[in-house]
């Protein structure tokens, strides 16, 4: 069998490191999954994808497609063009897509009209919020998936819903905490964290790049405000998106308890989330690792297509007003924060699963 599996962003190599390590565990029990390897260059800055592959042991990708920035649709045309010409060199019996970045849509349109098959690994979760690029990345990638690795059993049914089979979806786990437990015993404390001497529950961390508490200037600068003065003078670190910098450095903003740094590798990044008071973000995958870690994780967005990470985990959804943050930390600090607990099948062997699903469709793939 002869797999491709596309990679573009940041979240996206998280989730296909497990899945080729499975692969390769797969192979070295005298059997044979041939797979290439794609890299579609939707993050080009080093710390965004270049120091993915290094710190989670991902091989080289056979080919990085360089397609680089833009708008939505230049990247979406970009990534087309540049995967039609690599699949149509190199056919695949199935092409293996994962989460719901502008790549994972893109590659799973190309395959489709060559008339190649296509999973997509993380299907079927929802936010129902068409104002977010990556809902209609999801939704698009769903309706022409033929087979769903799904993370929860409301996912298979929001894809049931659509028209999906039972003989097409497998609730396999999460591949995401697949990496996450994998690594857990490889974190690297990062020098920031003697530079500024923090302390173990003694320090937030902050992640900030969606567009409705980022593009507004005075709504990113209300959100600042309310996080520096209600965190009890604990230093709040930020490690700042590229897509935020710009905006960010134009406010001017300073607290000095306030630390503005780089993007972080993996393994530097989830040790500073694991020693954290808290974590505030307005990502749906950091919400997943402070669920399986036990960290308090705020979410500031209005809805989430992680829901289990509030219903069953140790995240709260508290929308994008800043008013909503001062009573929110102040539950935080009087120690009344939920305990949480871990999705089922969130257990680490996802990607095993998933590879074992696909060796036994090799005589559906044409």
């Amino acid at each position: 069998m002869r797999l491709t599996i596309i990679a573009g962003a940041r979240p996206n190599f998280m989730k296909i490191a497990p899945v080729i390590q499975a692969i390769e565990k797969f192979n070295g029990n005298g059997k044979r999954m041939e797979y290439r390897l794609i890299h579609t260059g939707q993050h080009y800055d080093k710390n965004m994808s270049e120091t993915f592959f290094k710190e989670l042991n991902i091989p080289k990708p056979d080919v990085n497609l360089g397609v680089g920035g833009g708008t939505q649709a230049e990247q979406t045309a970009g990534i087309m063009i540049a995967f039609e010409k690599e699949l149509t060199e190199h056919p695949a019996d199935l092409v293996i897509v994962v989460g719901d970045v502008t790549s994972t849509m893109a590659c799973s349109i190309v395959a489709k009209k060559l008339n190649t098959k296509v999973a997509h690994i993380e299907a079927g979760i929802r936010s129902w919020d068409l104002t977010m690029p990556e809902e209609i990345n999801r939704m698009v990638t769903d309706c022409l998936a033929d087979y769903y690795f799904t993370t929860t059993e409301l996912a298979g049914q929001n894809l049931k819903k659509a028209g999906a089979e039972d003989k097409q979806i497998f609730f396999v786990g999460n591949v995401m905490i697949d990496t996450l437990l994998a690594n857990m015993h490889r974190l690297v404390k990062p020098t920031l964290f003697d530079a500024l001497s923090l302390k173990e529950k003694e320090y937030i961390v902050l992640t900030l790049h969606r567009p409705a508490n980022v593009d507004e200037a005075e709504k990113l600068k209300a959100l600042m405000a309310e996080i520096v003065d209600n965190v009890q003078g604990l230093p709040v670190i930020f490690p700042i998106h590229p897509r935020t910098v710009k905006i960010f450095s134009e406010l001017n903003i300073k607290a000095d308890n306030l630390h503005i740094v780089d993007p972080m590798g993996y393994l530097e990044f989830n040790y500073l989330v694991k020693y954290a008071k808290a974590v505030i973000t307005d990502s749906g995958g950091i919400t997943e690792e402070t669920t399986v870690m036990g960290i308090p994780c705020i979410t500031l967005r209005d809805n989430t297509e992680r829901p289990e990470t509030c219903t069953i985990g140790t995240n709260e959804l508290i929308g994008t007003n800043p008013k909503a943050i001062k009573p929110t930390l102040d539950k935080l600090f009087s120690g009344n924060w939920k305990e949480g607990d871990v999705p089922d099948r969130w257990d680490g062997k996802t990607a095993e699963r998933i590879i074992q699903v696909i060796s036994e469709l090799r005589i559906e793939i044409v």
